[in-house]
């Protein structure tokens, strides 16, 4: 099987403004910038990035993958006010280039937060870690003697500052996001994000897996000033599923946390990697049994 991945050139009508690890933004053609722009195109690479690095090669389907579990999650929260343009036409002419289609998102430009609202039900990966250490999660106090992907007593959110493009987001109180954002803003983050976090566990159970965490990104409309679900949701990218028929029973930490994400891409570098320099090139198993994970994970969840 090869392994082919798709990244993203040049799209007539559109101008590239920059790309992150995965995602690649685009404006109209002759706007200036985002806060000029009526729309931005949206479109997810088959790159993967781990441990801050976008490592090679990349998945192949991985931003096709991507981009329909998000639309398909917007849609089960139809009542979420998202960022996605229901017209995607002007005069009748579809504005997402056949190049990227079923990768792309069209989407209204907002102001965004810069807060990484961060939601966690079970405790592993840096939580477990911090976990270890404190006896708590960023700063959120745990009962003693929880294990590595034990189920929390009730959901936590443990926000993060989002950095500059290359540096490493910071783990952040909720103190501190009041200080950054405003009372108002910082309660209403959270909320929102423990409520979706919550309805989207309860779907995802009914399909026989578990959303171990997740991160959202909010803004406000422009127009309305109303907060508004954007970027990625739910995705294999930005949250840990797991197998819970693995985790009911597994009796190791890997057993029980069975996965449909890049967590076989994080374990395969940690075993392989001291994390200096530049990250070895993935091997073709690690490829493609990572790209049949999030093949699965969909599957799963949409039965399609």
């Amino acid at each position: 099987m090869t392994t082919t991945t798709r990244t993203t050139g040049a799209l007539a009508g559109w101008t590239h403004l920059y790309s992150g690890k995965v995602r690649d933004l685009y404006v109209p053609e002759g706007t200036a910038s985002v806060e000029t722009a009526d729309a931005l195109l949206v479109v997810a690479s088959d790159r993967v990035s781990a441990f801050d690095f976008v490592l090679e090669p990349g998945i192949p389907g991985k931003g096709e993958l991507l981009t329909t579990l998000s639309l398909w999650w917007f849609d089960r929260l139809s009542d979420v006010r998202n960022h996605l343009l229901a017209d995607r036409t002007i005069d009748g002419v579809e504005r997402i280039p056949a190049a990227v289609a079923g990768r792309a998102m069209l989407v209204k430009p907002l102001d965004m937060y810069p807060i990484e609202c961060v939601v966690r039900g079970y405790l592993t990966g840096t939580g477990w870690l911090d976990y270890q250490r404190t006896q708590g999660v960023c700063g959120v106090p745990l009962p003693a003697g929880l294990q590595n992907g034990d189920r929390l007593p009730e959901p936590i959110y443990t926000p993060a500052f989002k950095a500059e493009q290359g540096e490493h987001d910071e783990n952040i109180s909720f103190e501190r996001t009041v200080e950054l954002v405003g009372a108002d803003a910082a309660a209403q983050l959270r909320d929102a994000s423990l409520d979706v976090y919550r309805r989207a566990s309860a779907i995802a159970e009914k399909r026989g897996l578990i959303l171990a965490d997740t991160k959202f990104e909010f803004g406000t409309d422009r127009t309305t000033g109303e907060l508004t679900l954007a970027d990625e949701v739910l995705t294999s990218d930005s949250s840990r599923y797991w197998d819970a028929s693995a985790w009911r029973t597994g009796t190791t930490p890997a057993e029980r946390m069975a996965s449909f994400d890049k967590q076989i891409v994080r374990d395969w570098l940690s075993a392989n990697w001291d994390k200096q320099g530049t990250p070895p090139t993935l091997p073709d198993d690690i490829v493609q049994r990572t790209a049949a994970r999030y093949r699965e994970l969909l599957e799963r969840l949409s039965g399609d």
